[in-house]
């Protein structure tokens, strides 16, 4: 099926371009969002006609959408989730949670601008592209963690696994230190019990 694009698509081409494309991606994406028209001859005339309205629409959009791009890139924002102590979510991380915490955070972020090729499963870092305008795409970074406090240690460089490793230290340490004090206490016993039985022993004789 051909159509004219009526802004630049990814991987399709520029406004303008009279392209092949599936029949269902058509009329199920670009047809419906205003991103193509049916290449007949009738639209032709008619994107000729508004041609250089839409390059200016086009434009307007576009720095627009550069604004915002330069306050957004970059951004991290926190994802709070459950997950196993091994860092894996129960559930995954959606286009609609990022932008519902960038949306939170004071952006105007729409999950159909979200791309998240493969779903966020574990804690940690993660970055997301986001595309403000056809011509536009900035990056910001998820921190999914199990609260805020992790979110703030995961920020700093540390994984998950890392702090799963720091907290069983300290947990061995002090479980350590408190045998240490058990085996302490017990010699002092010992100490203070033997004087008492030697006395005893001296007055049998």
């Amino acid at each position: 099926m051909q159509v004219i694009l009526l802004e630049r698509v990814a991987k399709l081409g520029q406004m303008g371009d009279v392209v092949d494309v599936k029949s269902g991606y058509a009329r199920n994406f670009l047809l419906p969002q205003g991103k193509a028209l049916t290449a007949s001859e009738a639209n032709k005339a008619k994107f000729e006609a508004d041609k250089a309205q839409l390059e200016a629409r086009n434009l307007e959009t576009k720095k627009e959408a550069e604004a915002l791009g330069e306050k957004l890139d970059g951004q991290q924002f926190v994802v709070i989730r459950q997950a196993s102590d091994g860092g894996n979510l129960y559930g995954s991380v959606t286009p609609r949670d990022a932008a519902d915490v960038a949306t939170a955070g004071g952006f105007s972020v729409d999950r159909k601008q979200v791309v998240i090729p493969t779903p966020i499963k574990e804690l940690g870092l993660h970055k997301v592209d986001v595309t403000l305008h056809p011509e536009v795409q900035v990056q910001i970074e998820l921190n999914v963690a199990r609260s805020e406090e992790e979110a703030e240690l995961q920020a700093s460089g540390k994984s998950i696994q890392e702090l799963a490793a720091e907290a069983e230290a300290e947990a061995e340490f002090e479980i350590a230190e408190l045998f240490d004090d058990i085996g302490a206490a017990a010699s002092d016993e010992e100490l203070e019990e033997a004087p008492a039985g030697e006395a005893e022993e001296e007055s049998e004789e």
